[in-house]
């Protein structure tokens, strides 16, 4: 009983590695069809690690996950792939939103270096600045 206790637990703590939420997601698509989507991890070899002993999990730098699925495992292949998956579209996600963070900061700043030199109005400032904002921001 207490195996089937700790196995149902498991199974729900595994499943709780769920991906981005539908914003995130939507941020990640538009982000994508942009071009400026950051793919550090691959989701495709976090479902096929996730077949592996607690290796989607470790390769979505799930550590504790991971070596619960190993322990488990040939039974984590039920869910570890789908981990892998998550985690890997997961990092994916905020190292686009960082990515991109980054851009938007170094155009406004050659914006301001822009203006102080005189090379810029402030009218032109502002329109430039706006077109900046609406290049990086997602509705």
């Amino acid at each position: 009983m207490k195996k089937i206790i700790l196995f149902l637990t498991l199974f729900l703590f595994a499943s709780c590695a769920t991906g981005l939420t539908t914003r995130q997601e939507h941020e990640l698509s538009t982000y994508k069809a942009r071009g400026m989507a950051v793919e550090e991890k691959s989701v495709g070899a976090g479902v096929g690690l996730g077949f592996l002993p607690g290796g989607g999990s470790f390769y979505a730098r799930h550590y504790g996950l991971g070596v619960c699925n190993l322990l488990f495992w040939p039974l984590s292949i039920f869910w570890d792939p789908v981990s892998g998956a998550n985690g890997a579209e997961s990092i994916n996600y905020y190292a686009t939103i960082e990515e991109v963070k980054r851009l938007q900061r170094a155009e406004i700043r050659q914006l301001d270096r822009d203006l102080e030199d005189g090379k810029l109005d402030r009218n032109s400032y502002i329109a430039k600045k706006r077109d900046v904002e609406d290049k990086y921001t997602v509705d």
